[in-house]
């Protein structure tokens, strides 16, 4: 009896999931039409898509989230916080160009210029630092729109860059091979410019009234003549409970204690501006900065634009903030700067920043950014516990990061080229880690909040990760004595099926190492990198030849590649193509050459075999880079065609 009414409260429960729900603003589609395909907009049919591998192996990407807000230099939220009295950021405004009841933010906006912007230049960077993939803004909590907007008139062609800002991302990404990412935040310009409605409470302005109200007809002669100010600010509304309280906004982030609701034409108009900016860039991912998906639950606005993404896109990926488990299971999870301490099953994202979310001159003058040490090591925390780490470099308002960052950038790109294998494509290990702050109990704040208790992570921290054939244990710094103890790697502690047969540092070579009954001890040499040490454990014999590890067996066959200016083409096609996996015994390369001269045939076919001993990565490049020196460019004055069939094996004792 009782389990019959269990089973029928559950029936009901899932029937109650499957009927379509009736939204308090449900969007329209007059402009835009969602997608349609395998998905549906609802959590049940968004169960059918999983997060895809190709983002599981990524692990790091490079978030642009650059905009207006960067010109004055007064960090996030700039935008706002210039509308609340006796804030620096309204300090600075005010005094560097004027009170915001006659220069508002939308003055603002034409002074964004982007002049010294070379999008191709700065991803080729992050590339190089180690980002699999690279996010841009589309829009922030400002309204103002990243690109040629159907819209919004209030966007960057029409005023400020004067120039498509997605449009140039969406190439440089597209060229360096990176997958797109795009962030949209305008769904909460709704409440987040309420301060806009407001005026001073003391002073000579006290009582004048901001600019947030202006309309249309209020710009007749000046230079936005024409342009509508409440297409920007959305304040022709009432303000929402407690609106001078200035933490409101947080409690009332999910439309929820007091929040005015937006109208339908408001939540439609993001709707179709996210939409136009999918069909027009394609991304391969999209942030929300919502709990949940943008209007939820009051609107199907989030779920109709997550369903129409996967839709055209199945492979895409969709974040979300404060998800229970069900929603886990349709897009995937996103902590803002902090982590879980536990590995969690479904793949999630850390988004975080090394400084303020849009530009901070105060953080750059008092030099607090984040160092590429801490970026590693959190980094490292995250992707052993199944997770993504999106990274924010702020660009100042002309499109450039300033010479810190640039330290900081220089600082990762080193340590991921040594030791990036570590990350990239592995999979969480049956424990996270070990030390003081893997047993600390640390919970998260709302969306996120807790990194700074991972702040103070050493040489006793340990992180683990692996793929099919390593395990990866990163030291989380260098220990002074040169010994380390890995607990978890100890005789009969039944986490290892085999003992340990080799220890590799990377960007070093092998290592003295006992497997005791308390740990594994192993000694190190002097650092080699300035940030963290990273050791490449196995359990089995040492074979690095094999088509297990990717990168390892090069066949490379051109089949007509001309060389006019001598082998400078051929050197160049080398170094673009060849890529070395961790340090080995030896490197056996085996060239064949075979030239042809028009019309005459074969000229000669050419065998080298050479060994060397890869002390560094850099210095095997080198060696296979100069072995084609010998290869002419000529014969009788007649331009050779060659055709080089290359195989290289990277083998141990």
């Amino acid at each position: 009896m009782k389990k019959s009414a269990i089973m029928t409260i559950v029936a009901c429960c899932g029937l109650m999931t499957a009927v379509a729900q009736n939204y308090t603003v449900p969007v329209s589609e007059a402009h835009e039409k969602m997608q349609t395909g395998k998905y549906e907009p609802t959590w049940t049919s968004l169960k059918l898509h999983q997060t895809p591998e190709w983002f599981r192996d990524a692990k790091f990407g490079i978030w642009a989230h650059w905009g207006p807000q960067c010109v004055e230099g007064s960090g996030d939220w700039m935008a706002r916080e210039m509308y609340i009295e006796g804030t620096k950021a309204y300090e600075y405004h005010k005094s560097h160009y004027g009170h915001p009841s006659e220069v508002g933010f939308k003055d603002i906006l034409p002074l964004f210029k982007a002049e010294k912007w070379d999008p191709e230049a700065l991803v080729q960077k992050y590339k190089r630092c180690g980002a699999k993939y690279f996010f841009v803004l589309g829009n922030h909590h400002d309204n103002f729109d990243l690109w040629n907007s159907k819209y919004q008139q209030w966007n960057s062609v029409n005023i400020g860059p004067k120039k498509d800002i997605l449009e140039g991302w969406a190439k440089a990404a597209k060229k360096a091979g990176l997958p797109l990412g795009i962030s949209f935040h305008a769904d909460h310009a709704w409440t987040w410019y309420e301060p806009a409605q407001r005026y001073d409470q003391r002073g000579p302005k006290a009582g004048v009234y901001y600019d947030g109200k202006l309309t249309k007809d209020d710009g007749k002669g000046k230079w936005w003549d024409g342009l509508d100010p409440q297409e920007l600010y959305a304040q022709n509304h009432e303000p929402s409970a407690f609106t001078w309280n200035n933490g409101q906004i947080h409690k009332q982030w999910d439309w929820t204690n007091g929040a005015t609701l937006p109208t339908q034409e408001f939540v439609t108009n993001f709707y179709d501006r996210t939409l136009d900016a999918i069909n027009r860039y394609e991304p391969d991912l999209i942030y929300f900065d919502v709990t949940v998906l943008p209007f939820y639950d009051i609107s199907d606005a989030g779920l109709k634009i997550t369903t129409h993404l996967y839709n055209k896109n199945p492979n895409a990926v969709v974040f979300g903030k404060i998800l229970n488990d069900e929603q886990r299971q349709c897009i995937t999870w996103d902590v803002e700067r902090g982590a879980p301490n536990e590995i969690i099953e479904e793949p999630w994202q850390t988004c975080n920043c090394i400084g303020g979310w849009h530009y901070n001159t105060e953080i750059y003058e008092k030099g607090t950014y984040k160092s590429a040490a801490t970026v590693v090591k959190q980094l490292v925390d995250i992707v052993s516990k199944n997770g993504n780490l999106l990274l924010s470099i702020p660009l100042r308002a002309d499109g450039t990061y300033d010479e810190k960052e640039a330290l900081i950038l220089d600082d990762l790109e080193a340590w991921m080229t040594v030791n990036g294998e570590s990350i990239f494509g592995t999979r969480p290990w049956k424990v996270f880690g070990e030390g003081p702050v893997a047993e600390k109990s640390i919970q998260l704040n709302a969306q996120g909040f807790n990194d700074g208790q991972y702040s103070n992570m050493d040489y006793r921290d340990i992180r683990f990760n692996q793929t099919k054939k390593y395990l990866y244990a990163t030291l989380m710094g260098w220990p002074e004595n040169g010994k380390v103890l890995i607990k978890s790697l100890a005789q009969g502690k039944g986490l290892l099926k085999k003992s340990v047969s080799s220890v590799y540092l990377l960007g070093y070579g092998k290592l003295k190492a006992q497997q005791t009954e308390k740990g594994l001890v192993v000694t190190l040499p002097q650092p080699t990198n300035k940030i963290a040490p990273v050791l490449r454990i196995s359990n089995d014999e040492d074979s690095i030849s094999g088509a297990e590890y990717v990168g390892k067996v090069y066949d490379a066959l051109d089949e007509n590649p001309h060389f006019p200016g001598g082998n400078g083409a051929l050197l160049h096609w080398l170094s673009e193509n060849i890529h070395y996996p961790p340090v080995c015994d030896y490197i056996q390369a085996k060239v064949v050459v075979s030239f042809f001269v028009e019309p005459d045939g074969s000229l000669s076919d050419i065998e080298l075999v050479r060994k060397v001993d890869p002390l560094l990565d850099e210095e095997a490049l080198r060696v296979v880079k100069a072995m084609p020196k010998w290869i002419p460019s000529k014969q009788n004055n007649i331009p050779i065609r060659a055709k080089m069939t290359m195989n290289i094996e990277f083998r141990s004792e």
